[in-house]
């Protein structure tokens, strides 16, 4: 782990660089590599960090050492192979992780040519580029640096980088006649020659303005752009945030699926044409990151107007459905399939009698139910010698954290608290998980 005294910020205010492209360049190089591993091994406070790096390499590419210890740091969240990749701060946090991308790549037709619109580092390419020939398009040339590397890291032997898109007879347009590799091409997305393709993934660029934004006529390229693309190949994944609302106009032909990894949810993906398994459909998707490959996942596909039943009581067994399954609006779907009930109208909880073994659920046995009062609360886990806590709750504005220290806990049991709210008042339900996440 990187120490705490690092941080990318500080980085960037110690050494205020501006950086080219053939820092970048340098950076991928042979001569950057024992620099990098001496980065990371080094323990010392990052001014002594930059103080050794100057003196050798200068002001700017130990800056661009040192932030990419740190990202890629970060990384390991994502990629299995993050200590041999590269990384910027932007494009990291808008890339695919590993899991997702090759679960969402199990798409496309293998074999084939297929390409990645606004690729950035490379994410979704690794993946596809794992299934056949395919193509990246990224409009800034430090970006497309990077991700040829790291698809290479990937495993993927042969990757280009060309300027601009090809014309008839180049040889660029090889990559989509069935040969082997992949081409990043530096140029516009919305300029690919997309008929010439099986099929394609676009992840639009949803900070354009520097700010987040879920519309996608705000997004870069915009919605008319992208209908063009439609127009051209019909084929097509559109990577959305989970919050974003697609048009109306792409509901009756879309499958849109929400993907959660490790009860996150990370992505929506609308899909169109032969991708489209469901047209008109939701689904949700549960991947796990300590399966390879994403090989542990369970997807429910439903239509989000069905709504569960509202229970008359709460039962022996309370059900958190998974962040993706909430996002899609299908915990109607879930319920019917174990005959659980809402626990209040609206409520994303369920409850039940039974428990039920789903990947889609965490199942929790109630101990206790009670009006949610701090002195009541404490009493009862005092009594109970709870002393860890995992605290969930929807529609409740109570701060976790901050909850927690106020509970005061002693004791060396476990237990989750749900909070939920029924009617216009908060029920806090004490519980204890049940399945293979529940502690001894």
């Amino acid at each position: 782990m990187l120490p705490r005294s690092i941080r990318s910020n500080d980085i960037s205010h110690a050494i205020g660089m501006a950086l080219s492209l053939d820092d970048y360049r340098w950076l991928i190089g042979p001569e950057a590599a024992k620099w990098l591993a001496r980065a990371a091994a080094d323990t010392r406070s990052l001014p002594a960090r930059l103080s050794r790096l100057r003196g050798s390499i200068g002001a700017e590419r130990a800056r661009l050492v040192l932030e990419q210890v740190e990202l890629r740091a970060r990384a390991r969240a994502k990629f299995s192979q993050a200590d041999r990749m590269f990384f910027t701060r932007v494009g990291l946090e808008q890339a695919s992780d590993e899991w997702i991308a090759a679960y969402k790549a199990r798409r496309f037709p293998s074999r084939q040519p297929v390409a990645d619109l606004c690729c950035g580092l490379g994410g979704d390419l690794m993946a596809l580029a794992r299934r056949g020939p395919a193509i990246g398009a990224e409009r800034d040339e430090t970006t497309a640096l990077l991700a040829a590397e790291n698809v290479r890291a990937a495993g993927v032997e042969i990757c280009r980088v060309e300027r601009g898109w090809w014309t008839g007879g180049d040889a660029g347009l090889l990559a989509t006649r069935g040969e082997s590799g992949t081409t990043i091409v530096v140029a516009e997305a919305t300029q690919c020659p997309l008929a010439e393709l099986a099929a394609w993934h676009i992840d639009p660029d949803r900070r354009p303005q520097g700010r987040r934004t879920t519309r996608v006529d705000r997004h870069e390229p915009d919605l008319p752009a992208i209908e063009r693309l439609r127009s051209i190949n019909p084929h097509a994944a559109i990577k959305l945030a989970p919050a974003c609302q697609p048009p109306d106009a792409w509901r009756p032909e879309a499958e849109l699926e929400w993907i959660s990894r490790d009860r996150q949810c990370r992505q929506l993906v609308a899909w169109f044409g032969r991708l489209a398994e469901h047209p008109g459909l939701r689904r949700a998707t549960v991947l796990e990151s300590r399966q390879p490959e994403a090989s542990s996942r369970r997807s429910v596909v439903g239509d989000a107007a069905l709504e569960p039943p509202v229970a008359d009581r709460l039962g022996r067994y309370v059900f958190d459905p998974d962040p993706a399954v909430v996002a899609a609006g299908l915990v109607g779907v879930v319920a019917a399939r174990h005959a659980l009930s809402a626990i209040a109208a609206r409520a994303a909880y369920l409850t039940g009698d039974h428990p039920a073994t789903d990947a889609a659920l965490a199942c929790f046995e109630v101990t206790d139910a009670l009006p949610f009062d701090l002195k009541r609360l404490k009493s009862v886990l005092r009594a109970r010698g709870i002393g860890r806590l995992e605290i969930k709750k929807r529609g409740v504005s109570e701060d976790p954290e901050s909850l927690r220290r106020r509970l005061a806990l002693r004791g060396d049991l476990a237990a989750v608290l749900v909070l939920a709210r029924v009617g216009r008042s908060v029920t806090a339900i004490v519980a204890r998980r049940i399945g293979p996440e529940a502690g001894p």
